[in-house]
């Protein structure tokens, strides 16, 4: 195992195979398999509230790490260089400032970030795979 969390998914995919079948596809399954693969998330989201509900630490660690894996998972098969993807999202992100965002409810008074006048959006151009 490694710290290379994208690096890791790309091997398993390899071993199983994902890439390979999605790069054989024409639109409309692809199309599909990206519906599927939203659904699996939301399956793992819902994991980790029901996790929460219950107050079992064990549960709301897995389901994060298992919202990642298939996160990075469908930006590999689909072809996207998720760690380009991620520098570009960190980046914008590092631009933004403290401050209150109106429009999202802040019970716990921590800091919030907000986008900066001329703020730049992250741009994935010429990053999209095969999606």
């Amino acid at each position: 195992m490694s710290k290379n969390w994208v690096q890791d998914i790309r091997e398993m995919h390899q071993k199983f195979g994902v890439r390979e079948a999605t790069m054989g596809m024409d639109k409309e399954r692809l199309h599909s398999y990206m519906k599927f693969r939203f659904r699996f998330l939301q399956e793992e989201l819902n994991e980790g509230f029901k996790a929460v509900h219950e107050r079992d630490p064990e549960e709301v660690v897995d389901a994060l790490i298992d919202l990642a894996v298939v996160a990075i998972g469908t930006l590999d098969a689909y072809g996207v260089d998720a760690s380009k993807a991620w520098d570009e999202v960190l980046r914008a992100n590092m631009s933004k400032s403290v401050g209150v965002k109106e429009t999202r409810p802040n019970p716990f008074n921590l800091p919030d970030l907000i986008k900066p006048e001329g703020f730049v959006r992250p741009c994935h151009a010429g990053n999209h795979g095969i999606i």
